[in-house]
């Protein structure tokens, strides 16, 4: 499993340590991944995800997991995240032509 987050597709960021010294040695920073389960409203069900915590925040600004996905443009988000919001966008699209 990658450490990159599902949605913004944040990863692992590399630098230097740097010692009082002034020695550098090469180190890794790693995103704040959190397994969380997300509700969408148009599903009817919730949708694990490896998020990061900004992107868990991000989300429930902007009001849920189908706002978020719904008005964040395709070449903002993974593969994964696009693939979710095409199954969102039918599903809408179904429970529309129903009502």
């Amino acid at each position: 499993m990658s450490r990159r987050c599902s949605i913004t597709g944040k990863g692992v960021q590399v630098g230097n340590n740097v010692s009082h010294a002034n020695n550098k040695t090469r180190r890794r920073f790693l995103p704040n991944l959190q397994e969380t389960s997300l509700l969408s409203d148009i599903l009817g069900q919730s949708v694990r995800l490896r998020l990061t915590t900004a992107a868990i925040r991000t989300i429930e600004h902007n009001g849920g997991l189908d706002a978020f996905l719904l008005d964040t443009s395709n070449s903002k988000l993974t593969v994964d995240a696009v693939r979710l919001k095409r199954r969102i966008a039918s599903a809408k699209a179904k429970r529309a032509a129903h009502a």
